[in-house]
């Protein structure tokens, strides 16, 4: 079985990111058994300069859509989309668009205590943000998700409090950017290639089997020692 890394470059206030979150669950268990799958999600801010206390939703949105009718429009066709993966979108529950800096700092240090932890946290981000309503771009949201995703309260309180970590989020998100990537999500597949957009379980799946069927090759290549050069005539 082969080992194919993927680092999930996404907002936590990203509907499609959600969407493409969900989609790739599927598509990994599509493959398993035959594609092992390590998930790392990385930062990505829609909004850089979103004030720390956060805007008013829909009006930010019909700004940033260009009108209710297309914040309607759009908010309609996610909400289809969801519910064939999963997602119960609540869009009129959400009241503030959130600065989502401390949500990526808390998704940094649960990758620090293990994959699992991380994708746990993540879920309970997307959940909260577009299915409940909340804020989270609010602290205390945010360290009750990490209780619940089995994080010390007080250890994540302490880091929030001493600001760590701030700037090297911030400079992951730069390399993000400085990579090309300027939408998400997109999928970093074993550091070469890049899937972008909340593509189909079946694109994402057909991705990973090529990715493996790549690396099999490669080592089957290295394994043989195989030469290129030509014996002269």
């Amino acid at each position: 079985m082969e080992n194919v890394t993927i680092d999930i470059v996404s907002d936590v206030v990203c509907p499609w990111c959600y969407l493409g979150k969900k989609r790739l669950e599927k598509a990994i268990d599509a493959v398993a058994g035959d594609v092992n799958v390590n998930v790392t999600f990385r930062p990505y801010q829609l909004n850089p300069d979103m004030p720390p206390a956060g805007l008013d939703h829909k009006k930010h949105l019909a700004e940033k859509l260009g009108g209710r009718e297309a914040v309607d429009r759009a908010h309609g066709m996610l909400t289809n989309l969801g519910h064939e993966d999963g997602i119960e979108f609540n869009f009129d529950a959400i009241a503030l668009s959130p600065n989502t800096l401390d949500a990526h700092r808390l998704l940094r240090w649960a990758m620090i205590e293990s994959p699992e932890v991380q994708s746990r946290v993540s879920q309970a981000l997307f959940k909260a943000y577009f299915e409940d309503g909340r804020n989270v771009g609010d602290r205390s949201v945010l360290l009750d998700i990490a209780e619940a995703a089995g994080m010390d309260r007080a250890v994540v309180c302490a880091l929030f409090s001493a600001n760590a970590d701030i700037d090297s989020v911030k400079q992951e998100i730069g390399m993000a950017r400085d990579m090309g990537v300027t939408g998400v999500p997109c999928f970093i597949i074993d550091n070469k290639y890049a899937v972008v957009g909340a593509q189909t379980v079946d694109v994402l799946a057909g991705a990973l089997r090529e990715v493996a069927a790549l690396k099999k090759a490669e080592a089957a290549t290295e394994a043989t020692g195989a030469c290129t050069a030509s014996f002269p005539q």
